[in-house]
């Protein structure tokens, strides 16, 4: 094992920097030394990372090198080589921009350097500066490099981690937002909660009141005179002459602190003074669109746009327009769905929401994926399906109304009765049911309405009819009687998903419908059962004793030797007159307890499978209701959890009670009614999965059936192939009713049938067709057969199950179902793979012989998108060879999270309602939610201190737009999307500068302005014309490949930084010129035309690109460009062609290294005039050229260096050529030298007294550096750690 030697001090960010790197290494983190390491390494400035475990170790000195190790080991140090470019970038910056400035500032505050405040000002104002670059470069990101926590974060984060815990106060942190933002995410990652704890940011910076132990740690790592070996205690020599100087000093201050003190004494007894108001915080403007416009009219587009852009005004009457011009619909643009489309078809039906539910983040998520697929491939002009639909979700609905009832008549729905309460239910789907419908519009989901389907409509209910009679004609769906999960408060069995399972350490008290009091859960009582006919007992433990009323059986395994005089004995049950058999069975745990176990078959699941291989007796001792039945008194009639406490108590009066001791268990709990699951005994439905899954399965194996990532293939396999039958009946009045029949045969005959004898029972779609069905299988006339139809419903996931399929009308052979079946892509959630994807494929091998859904093109998965990919493969043997791929595309999304990492959850008041950030609210109006929850008022105060937290001024409108961007950028995360509603607010800004980008475009064409018909190159384009280009070719190239491999944050970024990076930052700023001077003369009036061809080009298509995720915004301003063929073109961007690489080839590699080498040299200029406060004045630049073929690129570029970096002239320079004097010498690249002329433009003698003063304060530094060094004891007696610091600083100075 690897050993890690650390500073014990804890604010030693070096070793921070190890030790939470180190915590990423999940099997190989070292072990952690704070000791000095041994003499014989040789290098014992920690952090020391020593690998191996004898001689010869390997041997990693300095934070840098260590933390770059244990990166490659924790695989945070970048996916690719690219990447781990970027890591290292990031690890320099840490260390050679942020720690020395971090240092400056911090170190005085700590008493471990002298406290100079010119001094320290300078730095603090440099180090706010470093920290300015750090928030632009964190503007549109979470994180450093890539989506995921890297190296990067970890050392830029500990290089600020003292400023911010003891220097950056609020007001720095407002002006770094997106630096605060991203330093609060980086410490709520678990590796450095482990280490750092939890960190409390500065309010206010003044001196640390460190204890001795820091005080000592401080000086001695700075190698002050308390780290001096020689220094005398209180009691010991004479002082030296440092040790006087310092205390000094230290005097000194301290009388500057009383006299700083005493003026603020004297200020709290003067009288206040007026202040001077503060000026109003600019707040986002909202500015709405109130002009009539009748709903499916188009929005009135000649006013002139607004200032700025507000969500309110851009997202007014556009959707209603969309809808009614049919633009969702697969037939816009054709005669007929079925009319040949060479681009394809894309279909893909949307995973149903639950008619109860509302829209939250997920949803979002969800929505915002599906939709940009869904506008992507109908832009590419395939016939493009996204069909909406709801879930009837029985269990959910039927409690919402039953409360509903309750709450407002105080009936039952026992007293309506199951017809009149099913009108109840369908009155309250058709009041509130379709909420969700409206919040998916909101969201701007291009959906087909006219295709919408709900689960309990006639068409799919026919659907599931269908498919249950079949798979019961087929024996697949058969009756028996088992244990199921049952709830008592909902009088239903319940599926799995429907199954909480709560993890309980030990002894814990829970709530339970029904009960006064909590009940008490997590312990194992033991007690005797006593052996018949002897005086032996043996001894069994259970965690549910009211259980034991069920007992039928005691078993042990048969090689446990402790019990071999046992076979064929009897023990006796204390409180009836029940024998039970001691029974021998391998399933027993020899090593565990006594290693004998008591057997209710009747009420666990393992013990069922005992019972019956021992054909043991099944008691069931509970009703419907939790009251216990077949069992003696006291016990009878009483509740479950009081029967516990009174079989208990019977058990210790007996003499036959043990001990009861705290156990770790899981607690199933009802998802739905909170009430404790039980096993129990009913006659059900179960579908027989094991052929079907085992199909599933070896499709895979096969390879016709692929799912990617890998990781999911065990679970499939394990799922698949030890699959248990699905029972799917559910004791409710709400869904689709079971069509079978029991037969009752009014025949002498004929013997009467059990209600769990599937012979007995019949399915039909009609009560006339199964009474034909009965007669015909019992050889009676139809006069003599009476039915009884099931009062049970189906399990909603049967109807889910068939969705793909019954939504187009199967079993009929619809147009629909032909052109769009099997589909093209499912997006879900991955907690419900196997619950819902596994089994529409069962069913749909099953019903239909296809796969649910397919892709006529092959597609790559990108890492951390979690997509499962079902590539059904078929090969035509012809003459070519053809071969076609289908591929069945399960795209799983990630989980939503609150910035901090946390999950959503009520009672940390972090669950964010879309609608509430698409228009904003303020922190009272999240706090009225909480008010209208379920939550506890503990609960609900403690939320409210989470949302002032995360939501001080509440959350700000930000507008769908800007919502979906986020989302889809976020998606690379994996799993977990860690939601930051500032990103968010950032994206509203990004609208603002495309809006902005096309006012200034607007008034650049001018009204007479018409576009070429075609985007194309006419030869006289200029330099920036031709880099603008190239840069938008290569934005469309990778949105292309973004979109072909479910990459959205390439998308984004790509989108991102075309617009706002080359085409805002650059590009037109580099043609302001231009335009200015386009009157002077023909030659200025043809450049000016062809730059704003040029600029309407990158317009129409940088629209089009970012239109599948923002597309109010881009149809607001698409709307307001003049079109290139105003006849022919279509009405909308949202069916206007996507642009693709055919079209748009013009990227030119050398292009853009020549504009990149431009850019460098503007940032340098920029950087120069910054230093020297050139806010407006212009001065000459002479660029000192390595070479002739830079000499060229700078002339050709020279416009927009001059432009961009606010140069007076722009004069290249060869090696050779003298630079004329009073220029400040900056080096852009190894090809090129900037020299900015300040003569006459600064004041020198001040610029000069600045230098002379740093120089003065280095000189210092030095002198008490060597006083310190040339001591006689030096090198015994200060720590080798100390040494190498000191001998650094040096370095540094020199």
């Amino acid at each position: 094992m690897a050993t890690l030697y650390v500073s014990p001090h804890p604010d030693d960010f070096r070793s921070l920097l190890a030790l939470i790197t180190a915590e990423f290494c999940r099997s190989s983190r070292p072990r952690t030394v704070t000791e000095d390491p041994p003499a014989s390494l040789n290098a014992r400035s920690r952090p020391i990372l020593v690998l191996g475990a004898g001689e010869g170790d390997c041997v990693l000195s300095g934070a840098s090198a260590v933390a770059w190790y244990l990166a490659l080991q924790g695989k945070i140090a970048g996916v690719d080589v690219k990447q781990q470019s970027l890591v290292w970038q990031w690890l320099s910056f840490a260390d050679n921009e942020l720690t020395p400035v971090s240092g400056a500032v911090v170190f005085s505050l700590m008493g471990m350097i002298g406290v100079d405040k010119k001094l320290q000002q300078s730095s603090r104002v440099e180090l706010i500066r470093v920290l300015k670059v750090l928030n632009r470069a964190l503007e549109p990101r979470t994180f450093l490099v890539g989506e995921s926590i890297t190296l990067a974060d970890v050392a830029v984060a500990t290089a600020v981690l003292l400023p911010f815990k003891y220097a950056l106060e609020p007001s720095d942190r407002k002006v770094l937002t997106n630096v605060t933002r991203w330093f609060t995410t980086c410490i709520n990652q678990p590796q450095f909660l482990k280490v750092l704890g939890k960190i409390t940011l500065c309010e206010k910076m003044v001196p640390i009141a460190a204890n001795t132990t820091l005080a000592t740690d401080a000086e001695a790592a700075n190698g002050s005179p308390a780290a001096d070996p020689t220094s005398a205690t209180a009691n010991g020599p004479p002082k030296t002459e440092a040790q006087l100087k310092k205390e000094a000093k230290k005097r000194e201050k301290l009388e500057k602190f009383n006299q700083k003190k005493e003026i603020e004494a004297k200020k709290k007894t003067q009288p206040p003074t007026e202040k001077k108001a503060k000026p109003e915080k600019k707040e986002l403007g909202v500015i709405t669109y109130d002009i009539p416009t009748p709903a499916g009219e188009k929005k009135n587009v000649l006013s002139p746009l607004p200032d700025s852009y507000s969500p309110q005004y851009v997202e007014a009457a556009w959707y209603s327009w969309w809808e009614k011009q049919g633009f969702f619909k697969p037939e816009y643009g054709r005669t007929s769905i079925t009319e040949q489309n060479p681009r394809g078809i894309f279909m893909m039906c949307i995973p149903p929401p639950n008619v109860t539910g509302s829209l939250h983040l997920g949803h979002a998520l969800t929505n915002a994926i599906q939709d940009c697929l869904t506008r992507w491939h109908r832009m590419r002009g395939e016939t493009t399906l996204w069909n909406p639909g709801c879930d009837h979700a029985g269990i959910a609905t039927q409690v919402v109304v039953e409360k509903k009832l309750m709450r407002e008549g105080g009936v039952s729905r026992h007293d309506l009765g199951r017809e009149k309460f099913i009108q109840e239910v369908w009155k309250w789907k058709n009041e509130k049911g379709d909420r969700i419908y409206h919040q998916l519009k909101k969201l701007g989901s291009s959906l087909d309405w006219d295709r919408a389907c709900f689960t309990m409509d006639s068409k799919l209910s026919y659907a599931v009819q269908e498919a249950f009679i079949r798979m019961h004609d087929e024996g697949v769906i058969y009756r028996s009687k088992r244990l199921v999960n049952w709830s008592c408060t909902l009088n239903s069995a319940i599926s799995d998903i429907e199954v909480d399972k709560k993890e309980l350490t030990g002894r814990t008290l829970l709530p339970v419908p029904g009960y006064k009091e909590k009940v008490e859960f997590g312990v194992l009582v033991s007690f005797a059962y006593k052996v018949d006919g002897t005086d032996e007992e043996v001894i069994v433990a259970t965690t549910r004793i009211e259980t034991m009323l069920g007992d039928t059986a005691v078993a042990v395994h048969p090689a446990d030797p402790r019990y071999q005089h046992l076979k064929g004995k009897t023990v006796l049950h204390p409180f009836c007159d029940r024998k039970m058999p001691i029974v021998f069975d391998d399933f027993v745990d020899i090593s565990f307890g006594t290693g004998a176990v008591k057997i209710t078959p009747a009420h666990d699941h393992n013990d069922y499978e005992v019972g019956e291989r021992h054909n043991l007796a099944f008691i069931n001792i509970m009703d419907e209701n939790g009251l216990l039945i077949n069992v003696p008194p006291p016990f009878l009639g009483m509740k479950r959890f009081e029967a516990r406490k009174a079989v208990l108590q019977a058990l210790k009066d007996r003499g036959q009670f043990k001990e009861v001791k705290d156990n770790p268990m899981v607690v199933p709990v009802c998802s739905r009614s909170k009430d404790i699951v039980e096993p129990l005994l009913k006659p059900q439905w179960y579908v027989n999965c094991t052929e079907m899954g085992k199909e599933a399965a070896d499709a895979v194996r096969e390879g016709r059936l692929k799912i990617i990532p890998d990781h999911h293939l065990k679970t499939w396999f394990n799922w698949m192939d030890n699959i248990r039958d699905w029972c799917i009946s559910r004791q409710l009045w709400w869904g689709h009713r079971i069509p079978a029949y029991f037969i009752t045969v009014h025949d002498p005959f004929v013997k009467p049938g059990e209600d769990m004898d599937g012979h007995y029972w019949v399915s039909g779609r009609s009560e006339e067709e199964a009474r034909e069905k009965a007669a015909k299988r019992f050889n009676v006339s139809a006069d003599k057969i009476t039915l009884r139809q099931d009062e049970d419903v189906l399990d909603t996931w049967f109807s889910s199950g068939i969705f793909p399929f019954s939504i187009f009308g199967w079993p009929n052979e619809t147009q629909d179902l032909n052109v769009f079946y099997p589909g093209t892509l499912l997006e879900t959630g991955h907690d419900i793979l196997f619950f819902w994807v596994a089994r529409m494929v069962m069913m749909g091998l099953k019903l239909t012989g296809k796969l649910p859904f397919n892709e006529v093109r092959p597609v790559e998965a990108a890492k951390n998108h979690y997509v499962a990919q079902l590539d059904m493969m078929l090969v035509l043997d012809g003459h070519n060879s053809v071969m076609m791929m289908f591929l069945l595309q399960v795209y799983l999304h990630a989980v939503v999270r609150d910035a901090h990492g946390r999950k959503m959850s009520k009672s940390l008041g972090n669950v964010i309602d879309p609608l509430d950030v698409i228009t904003g609210i303020s922190l009272e109006g999240l706090h009225a939610q909480l008010m209208d929850s379920n939550l506890d008022p503990v609960e609900v105060e403690k939320a409210k201190q989470g949302q002032k937290s995360d939501y001080p001024n509440g959350i700000p409108e930000c507008g769908t737009d800007a919502l979906r961007f986020a989302l889809c950028a976020y998606t690379s995360q994996g799993r977990d999307i860690n939601l930051d509603v500032n990103r968010i607010l950032g994206y509203r800004h990004f609208c603002n500068k495309l809006w902005n980008a096309v006012k200034f475009t607007m008034k650049t064409l001018g009204n007479n302005f018409v576009p070429s018909e075609k985007a194309q190159l006419c030869g006289e384009e200029s330099v920036s014309d031709r880099w603008i280009l190239s840069r938008l070719s290569a934005a469309v190239g990778l949105c292309d490949a973004g979109f072909k491999a479910y990459d959205f944050p390439a998308i984004t970024t790509a989108i991102y930084n075309f617009w706002l990076y080359e085409l805002c930052d650059v590009y037109l700023e580099s043609v302001k010129p231009v335009f200015s001077k386009a009157e002077e003369d023909s030659t200025s009036q043809r450049q000016a035309q062809v730059c704003r061809k040029t600029l309407y080009t990158c317009l129409d298509v940088g629209l089009r690109l970012l239109s599948p995720f923002m597309p109010f915004v881009t149809e607001e301003l698409y709307q307001r460009l003049p079109r290139r063929q105003p006849q022919s073109d279509p009405p909308s961007i949202s069916v206007t062609s996507y642009p693709n690489t055919e079209e748009f080839c013009w990227h030119s590699e050398e292009v853009d290294r020549d504009m990149e080498f431009v850019m460098t040299v503007v940032k340098t200029i920029r950087s120069l005039r910054a230093d020297y406060n050139l806010t407006k004045t212009r001065a000459d630049c002479y660029l000192q050229c390595i070479d002739s073929a830079t000499v060229s690129v700078v002339q050709k570029y020279s416009l927009q260096i001059q432009t961009l970096s606010s140069s007076q002239a722009i004069i290249p320079l060869t090696a050779g050529q003298p630079v004329p004097e009073g220029c400040a010498v900056a080096i852009a690249s190894d090809r090129c030298t900037v020299n900015l002329m300040l003569k006459g433009l600064i004041d020198v003698e001040k610029e000069v007294a600045k230098l002379m003063t740093k120089k003065s304060d280095l000189e210092k530094q030095m002198d008490k550096m060597r006083e310190k060094m040339t001591k006689n004891d030096y090198k015994e007696k200060v720590p080798v750690k100390v040494q190498e610091q000191d001998a650094e600083k040096v370095g540094k100075i020199n």
